[in-house]
């Protein structure tokens, strides 16, 4: 896989050399390359993109703060591939990572290699608002998750999302819209995924994770496809409201939080299985440069602890289920400059013995180029269990080619 990400990298940077003496139409942002076939059979667009943060921490040891510690990190460095073969009907999506949180989460079930594909799915548009999806993806889950990670209003998504969202998936998922009357409109998405996450390479461990989701516009869609990109920076003339949900099944699910977390290998090497159900209710609100987000998760399992067999019968993994809230909203101003504010809560079963958690953002951004190039920064003061408390300053850029 390392061999074939330097061939494609190569042959990019070849193809800019070959054409370095033509004058392109394109711009900052829509595309490193963005080009179409003369005989118009296939196009293609590559943008890759990174992430620079800065974290500061002070902890709370009960009496005061710790001194603070500080680290930088590129937190994504990202190559995309998307456009259409054939037909603008059928599209395609090729995503690399390559920061060490994108390929994190080697296992004997991803073959102990780096998990460099994100996104690898073609997109099928074979009857009038019908749509065919097959291949590796964001599972259509709560509104935050699916939004990039590029177009986020705070430098990170909120703990909601980092402890119940679902993520990616190997498998089939139907899209469809229904218009009704001039401006309400109706989406519907189902996938059917292997339930075990990205890049997993042995075949379906325990049994197939169902999703679906139901989204509600009723004064229209948003301009520039705003309800699943956060700020208003299309500043919307008119209100524009999106109303989502969400149920998502995982039978036999060999994780502790659904597809994502840790797999459940017991001491005598065989897997834990439980069925695991989540909930979502988002909202996005959008009107002149205000935005509003809210959403709603909620996770049950049937046996939330896998039980060691031996003297202390103590659980050998916990399934994090429980609820979570998430709520934050921004106004941009004129000059692009936008100030924000979110509060986010964990709630978990008491059988988890889990902490839960508070947060409480303030952020600031500056869109220099829209979400493609802009300057962010928030402080968060979060607290676990109503004990431990810490507060961190954050930092970064996003560049986005």
């Amino acid at each position: 896989m390392k061999n074939a990400i330097y061939i494609v990298i190569v042959c990019v940077f070849t193809s800019l050399n070959l054409h370095s003496q033509e004058i392109s139409d394109t711009k900052f942002g829509k595309g490193l390359i963005n080009f179409t076939a003369k005989d118009s059979s296939f196009s293609v667009k590559f943008a890759p993109r990174m992430q620079f943060r800065s974290f500061t921490t002070w902890d709370h040891d009960g009496e005061s703060y710790e001194d603070p510690e500080q680290a930088f990190l590129i937190r994504r460095a990202r190559l995309k591939f998307d456009g259409w073969a054939l037909t603008p009907k059928l599209k395609y999506k090729i995503e690399l990572g390559l920061s060490s949180n994108d390929i994190g989460g080697a296992n004997q079930f991803t073959g102990n290699a780096p998990r460099y594909i994100l996104d690898a799915v073609l997109k099928w548009n074979f009857y009038e608002n019908f749509e065919l999806w097959a291949g590796q993806t964001k599972l259509p889950g709560n509104v935050e998750r699916v939004i990039s990670s590029g177009n986020l209003q705070f430098i990170d998504r909120s703990i909601l999302n980092s402890r119940f969202n679902i993520d990616r998936d190997i498998g089939l998922q139907l899209h469809h819209k229904i218009n009704l009357g001039e401006k309400f409109v109706i989406k519907e998405k189902f996938a059917l995924s292997q339930g075990e996450g990205r890049n997993v390479n042995v075949g379906n461990i325990g049994g197939l994770q169902y999703t679906g989701r139901l989204e509600f516009l009723p004064f229209g869609e948003f301009e520039g496809k705003g309800d699943y990109s956060q700020s208003d920076l299309e500043r919307e003339k008119s209100p524009k409201v999106m109303v989502g949900a969400v149920y998502d099944f995982n039978n036999n699910a060999v994780k502790t939080r659904s597809n994502q977390g840790s797999f459940m290998i017991l001491e005598n090497g065989e897997i834990f299985e439980t069925d695991i159900s989540t909930i979502f209710v988002d909202a996005v609100f959008k009107y002149n440069g205000l935005s509003f987000l809210a959403e709603y998760a909620n996770r049950d399992a049937e046996e939330p602890l896998a039980i060691r067999t031996g003297e202390t019968n103590l659980p050998d993994f916990i399934v994090a289920e429980g609820d979570a809230f998430n709520v934050q909203a921004g106004y941009l101003f004129k000059n692009n400059y936008e100030i924000a504010a979110r509060y986010s809560m964990n709630d978990f079963s008491e059988v988890t013995n889990l902490l839960d958690r508070e947060e409480y953002t303030l952020g600031a951004s500056k869109y220099i180029v829209g979400h493609k190039l802009k300057v962010q920064a928030d402080l968060n003061y979060a607290r676990q269990d109503g004990l431990n408390d810490f507060i961190s300053f954050r930092a970064g850029f996003d560049f986005h080619f």
